[in-house]
Parts: C-alpha cells; sequence; structure tokens
C-alpha cells in the first residue's frame, strides 16, 4: 500500500475530518497533525514489516484520539450503520477459557464483535497478541506462535480496488480460499505473503505475514483459519485483551492516580469495543488528555484562570502517570501525548497548518 493511498483511506474514512465537520479546532488539529503527519524517530521497522504497514497500523492506534477529541468538545460523529451478522458455524480454537465457567457477554459486546469478521486460527499454539479497532469500521487482529505472527486487517469493502491495484505491483494473484472466502495470494517475497480475502458483509480482510515462514507452512496455518460466531470469538481471546466485559476493572489500572477533568464519565469507556491493553491505554488517556484540552480553551475561552491553571496543572502531571511509563516501552503514544500536553499546558494547542 502506498503512502498516497495510506492518506487517502484516512482521510476518507476518518468522519472528523475538516471537509466533513468544517475546521476543528486547535486541540483536534494539533492531535490529528500529530497522528497522520508526525515521523516516528527512534523506531525501528523490523524488515517483516513495511513501513507504510508500520504507518498504518500506528494511524490505526491513535485513531481513538480523534474520536475522543471530537466527542469531548461537541462534534455530532457520523452514525455506523449495522450490519445483520451473518450465520457462522462453531469452532473449537484452541486456547478457549473453560466450558465448565460460561461467561455472559452485555450487548454491547456482542454488537462490536458482530461488526467484524471474526476470524480465529484453529491449530495448536497461537494466541492473539495484539487487538483493536473492533468498535469502529477497520481494525486489526494478529497472532503469534514462536517467531511467526499472522496479522489480520479489515477495512471498509470501498477500499478493496485500490488496495488490490497496488498488490498487483507485488506479484501476480493466486487464487486461494479462507474458510470457504475467496481471495487471491500475493507473494513479497520467498517468506513474506499476504491474502487479500474479497468483500464480503461491506469489508475485506487481509491476512499478512510477519517473522520466517515457508510457503508450506503458510499454506498450511491459512487452512485452519476458521470464521467463528460471537460467542466462540470472545471466548478465544485471552484474559489480557479487554473485551467490554473487562473494561471496569482495566480502566480503574489505567485512571490510577490520573487526575480527572470536570464530568469525566469513566462508564462510557464501555465503547471503546475490544483492544489489547496498550490500545486500551492509548483510548483511555486520549479521552482523558482531550477532556483536559478542552477544559483548557473552555477556561482560556471565558476567563476562568483558576480552572486554566488546574488544567495545565493535570496536563503537566501527565508525566509521572504510571499507565503512560508502562507504555513506553512499547510504543510511541506516551511521547505524543507529552508532547501534546505540554504544548497546550505552555501556551495552548498549535494553530493547524493546511
Amino acid at each position: 500500500m502506498t503512502e498516497e493511498h495510506l492518506d487517502r483511506m484516512v482521510r476518507d474514512a476518518d468522519p472528523y475530518r475538516p471537509d466533513v465537520i468544517g475546521h476543528l479546532d486547535g486541540a483536534r488539529q494539533s492531535l490529528l497533525e500529530e497522528i497522520v503527519s508526525e515521523p516516528t524517530p527512534g523506531r525501528v521497522v523490523e524488515p517483516s514489516q513495511p513501513r507504510s504497514r508500520a504507518r498504518r497500523a500506528m494511524v490505526r492506534r491513535f485513531a481513538g484520539a480523534l474520536t475522543a477529541a471530537a466527542v469531548l468538545t461537541g462534534v455530532v460523529a457520523a452514525s455506523t450503520m449495522l450490519r445483520e451478522p451473518p450465520v457462522d458455524r462453531q469452532a473449537a480454537p484452541v486456547d478457549r477459557p473453560s466450558a465448565s465457567t460460561p461467561v455472559v457477554y452485555s450487548p454491547v459486546a456482542m454488537k462490536a464483535a458482530e461488526k467484524n469478521p471474526r476470524l480465529l486460527i484453529n491449530q495448536p499454539g497461537w494466541r492473539a497478541t495484539t487487538v483493536y479497532g473492533f468498535a469502529e469500521q477497520q481494525g486489526t487482529i494478529a497472532f503469534s506462535n514462536g517467531g511467526r505472527q499472522l496479522e489480520m486487517n479489515w477495512y471498509p469493502a470501498e477500499y478493496y480496488h485500490d488496495f488490490y491495484a497496488d498488490r498487483l505491483n507485488v506479484s501476480p494473484p493466486e487464487p486461494v480460499r479462507v474458510d470457504s472466502w475467496p481471495g487471491e495470494l500475493f507473494r513479497y517475497s520467498a517468506g513474506d505473503f499476504a491474502v487479500m480475502l474479497r468483500p464480503r458483509d461491506g469489508v475485506f480482510v487481509e491476512l499478512r505475514t510477519g517473522g520466517r515462514w515457508s510457503r508450506h507452512e503458510f499454506d498450511r496455518v491459512i487452512t485452519a483459519v476458521v470464521r467463528v460466531d460471537v460467542r466462540t470469538w470472545l471466548a478465544a481471546l485471552p484474559p489480557e485483551i479487554v473485551t467490554p466485559e473487562r473494561v471496569d476493572a482495566q480502566a480503574a489500572k489505567v485512571l490510577a492516580e490520573v487526575p480527572l477533568p470536570p464530568g469525566f464519565d469513566a462508564a462510557a469507556l464501555g465503547d471503546l469495543g475490544t483492544n489489547d491493553s496498550y490500545q486500551f491505554g492509548a483510548e483511555v488517556t486520549s479521552r482523558v488528555g482531550c477532556a483536559w484540552i478542552a477544559e483548557w480553551l473552555r477556561a482560556k475561552r471565558t476567563g476562568d484562570d483558576a480552572a486554566l491553571q488546574r488544567a495545565a496543572d493535570a496536563l503537566r502531571s501527565s508525566h509521572q502517570w504510571r499507565v503512560l511509563h508502562e507504555m513506553n516501552e512499547q510504543g510511541d503514544w506516551p511521547e505524543v501525548f507529552w508532547r501534546i500536553a505540554d504544548e497546550v499546558a505552555a501556551s495552548g494547542p498549535r494553530p493547524w497548518r493546511a
């Protein structure tokens, strides 16, 4: 996928972009600028993960910040039409919780899971390690087994032809099927493969390898990829993945020692879908940070000096937030957060550069 395709996809998919909602205020524009255009100093892109994939992952990782900023500063989000879930067959994926302890999932959890393809690897040793985007129109689930990874990304069906045209520059396509879902395989190298599954139910999926693979190993694994029902998919996720049922407990850990802005509703975090712990931390802290930025802007506008100072102090205190320090070894979100927080605390959000 080219950088031009990525930029167009992000611009078109973002319901809060300027050409849809008009000019954003400085807080949202600063976040947008950091997320979409800021380079990532010091980040190492593994040879098995092309730079465009790394940047795409970073854009999706920070998508929650855009959503939070838009909601917290009064922008009405575009509604998402829910599809009727297809009938899926049951599967028996590995590493599932014991059937003797049934889990009752909330309607929120069920609805979020119904909107995604719900693919699992029904083969011993594979475990979901990265999950995010399951409350959005696009997202990722990545499985790991030793030194091999298989990442599954899905996008709105409208982008399929652009993706497909780009992949034709990689290699000639080879027809394949994943649990009866037709698609094409593209070969980046002797051990690096991608499979694009054709649009279905409004989305298409791309499976992409990471680590060391052979074609024989890849063929064997994709025959074990199955599409399952909602309860099977949720039950197969390891306990460190934050599903809506686990939000309250995980949010309490994330928000420990974090000053909360006026009116912050921790109960509203249940709409974040399903995320791994890093993505969940980024989503939650982005909402807190954006709410403090909104409070800073309100206080500045109304001349409330005391509230302005409280907001600035709260943003500066983020350098001591335990959750951000725990996340800093894993990714770039804390560094971006601190830079924006320091700028706002000092003089307000940066003006947007067109």
